[in-house]
């Protein structure tokens, strides 16, 4: 294990193989699913880079001022920055800095100064797939001209949610999600569950993401998978008493657009893991539960709306608009009935 990087050792080599070869690009798109290590790894990564002693083998002495300098969050070689609380985009402040500094502050202006400790900067681009357009634009030219000694890292869900221009000019760098087997020991240690049938019985579950597991860990979000399966395995889905129980589940969340948008998400992906079952239960892959089981078809068509939905939910749609229409949608296709195509 690098650095306590947990899954990712192919991506460790390929970034030792380039370090050793002097072979660094200036810009990386890191690509996975959410919580799945990759913000980690990237800030490993540059405290890596900027080691004092690192000798291309992208090993970390924790000694070094630079090492220390790193791990008390003070280095001024390295960049952070991310979504700001409440926000649904990363605002341009973030690389031009406020009205009154434009050029003079942020991200752009940060990157494009000599290193004060040691040979190169490194800045971390977190949330990257909720550049909005000025953003985009202002990073845009940073990305064709990058300053000398100069390494970005950007990070994503998907290499698609990039501008072609943004994506062009970086090497993309592909996250799997978690083996379920060393999910299950990184959630013991951090003692989301009391033993290890628990672990791996979650691990299962979370499809590879740490962050996924976390919230699955927590009884209301349990509870309420359990209440969404049942209402969907029903013989006839009632569309309003299910828009009922996802509605108080996402106004537990909080007054927070964002956090209500994080819960909506996730709330469609616990339908389309009950869609992929139900898929697997109509081609004989998995015995029967309870309910009853949709044909292949229908699992197929309630499925592909609940990734539109996904897609919809990242375009910032109108959740409640959207709640409706999803969930109509899908008790018209439970019943075997056609929607129109998603655009």
């Amino acid at each position: 294990m690098w650095q306590q990087v947990v899954g990712h050792d192919r991506v460790v080599e390929r970034f030792r193989r380039a370090a050793g070869r002097g072979r660094l690009a200036s810009t990386y798109l890191f690509s996975g699913p959410r919580g799945i290590g990759k913000r980690t790894f990237a800030v490993r990564l540059a405290q890596a880079l900027l080691c004092q002693n690192d000798r291309g083998n992208l090993e970390i002495c924790h000694a070094c001022d630079s090492c220390r300098q790193m791990e008390a969050g003070s280095h001024p070689d390295f960049e952070y920055i991310a979504k700001p609380p409440g926000k649904s985009d990363l605002p341009v402040e973030l690389f031009l800095g406020d009205k009154d500094h434009r050029m003079r502050e942020g991200l752009c202006h940060r990157i494009s100064l000599k290193p004060m400790m040691g040979g190169r900067k490194v800045a971390v681009i977190d949330d990257a797939d909720d550049l909005n357009v000025a953003s985009a634009n202002c990073l845009l030219k940073t990305l064709e001209e990058p300053p000398p000694h100069s390494i970005l890292i950007l990070i994503g869900t998907s290499a698609a949610r990039q501008l072609p221009t943004i994506r062009s000019r970086a090497q993309v760098v592909s996250f799997s999600p978690l083996p379920a087997d060393e999910l299950a020991e990184l959630i013991l240690s951090q003692e989301l569950v009391a033993d290890r049938e628990s672990a791996v019985r979650l691990a299962a579950d979370s499809g590879g993401s740490i962050d996924r597991t976390a919230d699955l860990a927590k009884p209301e979000t349990a509870d309420f998978r359990q209440q969404l399966r049942r209402e969907l395995a029903s013989v006839r889905l009632d569309a309003v008493r299910l828009g009922e129980l996802i509605g108080g589940f996402i106004e537990a969340a909080g007054t927070q657009a964002a956090d209500r948008r994080v819960r909506f998400r996730r709330t469609v992906e616990f339908a389309a893991e009950f869609y992929r079952q139900q898929i697997r239960i109509a081609c004989g892959i998995e015995a029967e539960q309870n309910g009853a089981p949709l044909d292949v078809e229908s699992a197929t068509e309630c499925l592909d709306r609940c990734l539109a939905a996904c897609q919809q939910i990242d375009r910032n749609a109108n959740q409640s608009t959207l709640l409706a229409c999803w969930l109509d949608d899908l008790a018209r296709l439970s019943r075997g009935e056609r929607v129109l195509p998603i655009t």
